[in-house]
């Protein structure tokens, strides 16, 4: 599909070919998109198809069009394969001869794409810790399919508004631009910014299964809020407390996380939450950095220090930030009960408390944090 320049061409052009097929493609679907190629090979047509359906398609009733418009766009073009790849077609139905009736063939297409629709909705409730390596490349891919929004808070500073309050000096100025003459009425309200996002992620050894992809979480909210004005602020917890902001915020996730495994130094170690989070509000929390921030807390809560530390530190945190959340891997599991004593210890002091299991979870994550 040619160089990274040119293939981003194409598959924007594709995108907008999918709009125009009734597929309501979005700037930030259509951005995921090409997020999810530049993992892949741009020059493999299977995984650009895969990549296309898992961002692009909003549900089952989009993949009969999509497929259409893949295969009509990419083999027409020049220089490009004209048969359809053999890859596309579903090992169940693949082996199968043809059917010469009327409806048959349309039917086992329209089976194929919803059992790859269903696949992908598996993997993505499916607990990141019991993935093999090939599901978790697949689901690293994916990631890019959560659209986060930034959290907004409002500014003391006033923007022309269709209503609110009256803008006397604006409607002021414009009454003597026609001297004096009565003009129409100016409105104001107050304006509205992005608040600082906090992240404070635990690498102890009870979260390892999980590390990885609660930093491709951090990655995909840093790049995302800040292309919406937001800042986001990384930190790992474990024995010590690391400031991981500077490699988050490179646009390639493989290069970040490369970064931040060369960055933080106690990987898989214990848990020393409460002396970890005393530094954090020491060193920059009670600075500002987390004064009036959204502070996300990404830990099971196994606690090898005193719990009324932690506790102690929680509600201090609690003190200074607009929302505290608290992020349990295992709490979207069934049967769990929160026994452990270091989420006994801050759960008073939390506003929220979700699971952190799977990528639907991080979505909700994400959508709890936009709300927040």
């Amino acid at each position: 599909m040619g160089q990274v320049r040119g293939g981003d061409e194409i598959l924007l052009a594709f995108t907008h070919a999918l709009r125009a097929a009734g597929v309501a493609v979005t700037q930030d679907r259509a951005q995921g998109f090409l997020a999810a190629v530049a993992l892949l090979d741009v020059a493999d047509q299977r995984a650009t198809w895969v990549a296309g359906r898992s961002t692009l398609c909003a549900g089952p009733d989009d993949l009969a069009r999509y497929d259409a418009v893949f295969e009509a766009f990419f083999n027409a073009r020049d220089g490009l394969p004209r048969t359809r790849p053999a890859a596309l077609s579903s090992p169940q139905t693949s082996s199968l001869p043809e059917s010469e009736g009327d409806g048959d063939s349309d039917g086992d297409e329209v089976e194929t794409m919803v059992v790859s629709a269903s696949r992908a909705e598996v993997l993505r409730h499916r607990d990141v810790a019991s993935l093999s390596a090939a599901e978790r490349a697949r689901l690293a891919a994916m990631f890019a399919t959560i659209r986060p929004r930034a959290p907004m808070r409002r500014t003391a500073r006033h923007q022309p508004w269709h209503r609110g309050r009256v803008d006397a000096h604006r409607t002021l100025r414009s009454s003597l631009r026609l001297m004096g003459e009565p003009t129409r009425i100016s409105w104001r309200r107050r304006g509205s910014k992005p608040r600082r996002l906090v992240l404070l992620v635990d690498v102890s050894g009870s979260m390892s299964a999980y590390a990885d992809a609660l930093l491709r979480l951090a990655h995909r909210l840093t790049t995302a809020l800040r292309d919406q004005g937001g800042v986001v602020e990384t930190f790992t917890v474990g024995t010590r407390l690391t400031h991981l902001s500077r490699a988050m915020r490179l646009r390639d996730p493989e290069r970040a996380l490369v970064a931040a495994g060369d960055t933080v130094p106690d990987w898989s170690g214990g848990t020393r939450l409460g002396e970890t989070l005393r530094v954090f509000m020491d060193r920059w929390g009670q600075r500002g950095l987390a004064r009036g921030s959204v502070v996300v807390v990404f830990s099971d809560g196994w606690e090898r220090g005193d719990p009324a530390l932690l506790a102690e530190q929680v509600q201090r945190l609690r003190r200074v930030a607009h929302r505290v959340v608290w992020v349990n891997p295992h709490r979207g599991k069934a049967g769990y009960e929160a026994v452990q004593q270091g989420v006994v210890a801050v759960l008073p002091h939390v506003d929220e408390f979700v699971a952190g299991h799977s990528l639907a979870a991080y979505a909700e994550v994400a959508e709890v944090i936009s709300r927040a």
